[in-house]
């Protein structure tokens, strides 16, 4: 029997990260959305990086090893893999450990697949966060960044695994899948295909991408190697259609291009279609069946599959006794006030020693290891300060509220400077969430409903607000009096959430005080 991960072995596992796209008129108000849930011990402190005027013949540094550093000014394991010329102008950009969003609306998901390992050459110069962030400081479109992206690769070499980019601007979206094309070899293998406008994708550690279709640059581009590389490393006997997803795959993926996370997410934005767990592969996107709120993508972020089959939480059943309306009494069966989603491998270890079957793990959207996530919401009819808003949570996205980030915003809270993936800091920005979080999972059947009507009340609060924002910043006639503005209304939603955490916090001590 195949034990299930433990906590170390699902964080740095391939199977992190989750992506969902919509398309501009398959969603509710017009909006382009991508999305990432970035999952794994990665650093949680971001910045605003300023925009920034080049001297003619500067040099842009290459680094490696800056996801795990403590603040921006940590170089501890960081390296300069190599210099590429400096573009004369640089864009504003959100500086996370994959950089996500630009002034100009450019906003980037990302989600890992891994691939074959005989084509990572880590020798190269690029790893794929470094990618996005010269995408971000040099292009207003994502057709521009998936150019560049792919000259960068081509040129310098890339150094990375398998992943996805998920790439969206005002206008439009597209998934972008990039691998290596061999020890040794300089240069990278790269498909990108954009989602129709009226439909919505997903990325989920699995390449999606099928069939190319070089003759429709509209909607579909790719590097010139792509079959030849596949046909060197076996991946490609060259006999019938060349599908992408096949050539490239992961172990992970079982041989098919989704597993519970692209069914599930489909199957809620467009449950007429029937998909089944069973097929052999699912569409690269899909027609909602409504059109998506930027509040779906929120929720489908928070999915744990609780009250379905897959329900990790379904045998954790304890006997409780009810009431009649005659004061009489009579046994019940309930999932156990103790049972949550998002239970450590030891925990499944340890309930299924004692009854074989217990828990059957599966991979979740929300996970407890997240370190953070967004959901882009770009909007082309609005000034791109404060058209596109970056909505950031930090820590388990099941648990955490969301803090909009705007395109305009200069400047985030004090807490944002700080990590505290590697030591509990109180100044830092992971733990005036993570400490609530974590007390609520003790008796999750208990604080459940308290902590989603939190985050609940804190998104409706946030989104309520946006209108009269959005008015008074196109009032402004300077770009300093708009940033203002953002970055007051960014701090007061935040302040707002991390009061609320603290009081969930002091609650919960307070019901668990006679014990856990």
């Amino acid at each position: 029997m195949a034990l299930p991960l433990t906590v170390a072995a699902q964080v740095n596992s391939k199977e992190s990260c989750t992506s969902i796209m919509v398309g501009k008129r398959a969603s509710a108000d017009g909006s382009v959305i991508t999305s990432h849930t970035c999952d794994g011990r990665y650093r949680t402190w971001m910045t605003v990086e300023s925009a920034a005027d080049h001297k003619k013949g500067d040099k842009h540094a290459v680094r490696k090893g800056t996801m795990h550093t403590v603040d921006k000014d940590d170089t501890l394991g960081v390296t300069v893999a190599g210099t590429i010329p400096e573009a004369e102008h640089t864009y504003a950009y959100l500086n996370t450990a994959y950089p996500c969003l630009n002034e100009h609306q450019l906003a980037i998901g990302e989600s890992t697949f891994g691939g074959p390992d005989t084509l990572v050459n880590p020798g190269s110069m690029f790893l794929i966060e470094e990618l996005e962030r010269v995408a971000l400081q040099r292009c207003t479109t994502a057709r521009e960044a998936i150019q560049l992206i792919g000259r960068l690769a081509s040129r310098y070499g890339y150094a990375d695994g398998g992943e996805c980019i998920t790439i969206a601007d005002r206008r439009e979206v597209w998934q972008m899948e990039i691998i290596g094309c061999g020890k040794g070899q300089v240069g990278a293998v790269w498909v990108a295909q954009r989602v129709p406008d009226d439909q919505v994708a997903v990325s989920c550690n699995i390449p999606r991408i099928g069939r190319l279709q070089r003759d429709n640059p509209a909607w579909f581009m790719c590097s010139d190697n792509v079959e030849e590389v596949a046909r060197k490393y076996g991946l490609w006997d060259g006999e019938g259609d060349f599908v992408f997803w096949k050539a490239f795959n992961a172990s992970y993926a079982g041989g098919k291009n989704f597993r519970e996370r692209e069914w599930f997410i489909f199957n809620e934005l467009a449950p007429s279609q029937g998909f089944t767990m069973e097929m052999d592969e699912l569409p690269f996107s899909v027609k909602p069946d409504s059109p998506v709120d930027v509040t779906d993508v929120m929720r489908l972020l928070r999915s744990t599959y609780e009250g379905t089959d897959m329900d990790m939480t379904q045998n954790l059943k304890v006997v409780v006794s009810r009431k009649r309306d005659d004061g009489s009494t009579y046994p019940d069966t309930v999932v156990s006030p103790v049972a949550n989603p998002w239970l450590t491998g030891t925990m499944q270890q340890t309930l299924n020693m004692i009854a074989p079957g217990t828990v059957k793990f599966r991979r979740t959207v929300s996970v407890a290891w997240c370190s953070y996530s967004f959901v882009a919401q770009l909007r082309d009819w609005l000034p791109d300060a404060v058209g596109g808003i970056c909505w950031m949570a930090v820590d388990n996205p099941g648990q955490s509220p969301r803090v909009p980030i705007f395109c305009g915003t200069t400047e985030l809270p004090a807490a944002f400077n700080t990590c505290g993936q590697k030591q509990y800091a109180e100044d830092a920005v992971l733990w005036q969430y993570r400490r609530a979080n974590k007390l609520a999972t003790v008796a999750w059947q208990r604080t459940k409903k308290q902590h989603i009507n939190a985050v609940l009340h804190h998104e409706g609060k946030a989104i309520s607000g946006l209108a009269a924002l959005q008015g008074d910043v196109a009032a402004c006639r300077k770009a300093k009096d708009s940033a203002r503005l953002l970055n007051d209304y960014t701090r007061q939603i935040y302040d707002g959430t991390v009061a609320a955490w603290r009081d969930l916090e002091s609650q919960y001590w307070l019901m668990f005080g006679m014990g856990f």
